[in-house]
């Protein structure tokens, strides 16, 4: 493991699997993100508007450099349906070498 500052993992979700489907493959396509997992099987309970909504969701989880955030985050905007969607970027402080050099390489 090496440590890291260059990278992030982004989770974002929807409820729509076709929609994690499309932001997944038009980030990794505009070298946005080196991988997205997509993770089904989630349930969100949150307040909305005075009320409490609960829904299942798919996680995406999206492998990133810090360089590609703003970028990044501008398009899930542009691609998804809320109006405030779920995005969050957490460090990754360490990682595997081969899969940081696989990850530099494909997001170039």
């Amino acid at each position: 493991m090496v440590k890291n500052k260059d990278f992030r993992i982004v989770f974002a979700t929807t409820d729509n699997e076709n929609l994690a489907s499309i932001i997944a493959e038009t980030l990794v396509q505009e070298k946005l993100a080196a991988c997205c997992s997509i993770i089904p099987g989630a349930k969100s309970i949150y307040e909305w508007e005075a009320k409490i909504e609960k829904r299942s969701e798919f996680i995406m989880m999206i492998k990133t450099q810090n360089s590609k955030l703003d970028e990044l985050e501008n398009r899930i905007k542009e691609l998804h349906s809320d109006s405030v969607p779920e995005i969050i970027a957490v460090e990754i402080s360490e990682l595997s070498e081969g899969y940081m050099d696989w990850m530099n390489k494909t997001i170039k």
